[in-house]
């Protein structure tokens, strides 16, 4: 390729990208809270946790967690939720038992400890609170089979 052919084309790289960052730094991002991205959050609007436990929406849809977990550790060497809801203490903690599919393995069968793919109790359960829709829903839960 000859070179003012290259050199016209690096000009016209250099323009579309520059034009590209400069309309880039001069767009608006918008905050679904309402707030400045670097504003910080008022105590006052954060949503507290609801008391009691709530119905569930769908047939095998995650409990919520109905308490607070901030200070819980959960990681590979560390589950605080097993402490009160594990099969052997749930009982003499009054908490609710693990179903048995979390001491299943991959291939089904029966474990006497949790399974690996259950540990980390936070990738299916979330803690309850009553906190308006970030997005418009019309999710309708299903009704009980009618028979």
């Amino acid at each position: 390729m000859n070179k003012p052919v290259l050199a016209g084309i690096l000009a016209l790289a250099v323009t579309v990208i520059l034009g590209g960052i400069a309309l880039a730094q001069s767009a608006q991002v918008q905050s679904l809270r309402g707030a400045d991205v670097d504003d910080p959050v008022v105590l006052d609007q954060v949503h507290r946790l609801q008391q009691g436990r709530l119905q569930r929406n769908y047939r095998q849809q995650p409990p919520l967690i109905p308490h607070k977990i901030e200070q819980y550790q959960i990681d590979i060497r560390t589950n605080q939720c097993l402490s009160c809801h594990d099969w052997t203490k749930a009982g003499e903690r009054g908490a609710p038992t693990l179903s048995m599919t979390h001491y299943l393995d991959r291939d089904g069968n029966e474990l006497d400890h949790i399974a690996g793919t259950r540990y980390f109790c936070n990738q299916c359960h979330v803690p309850q609170a009553d906190a308006p829709a970030l997005v418009e829903n019309v999710f309708e839960p299903s009704s009980p089979a009618v028979r």
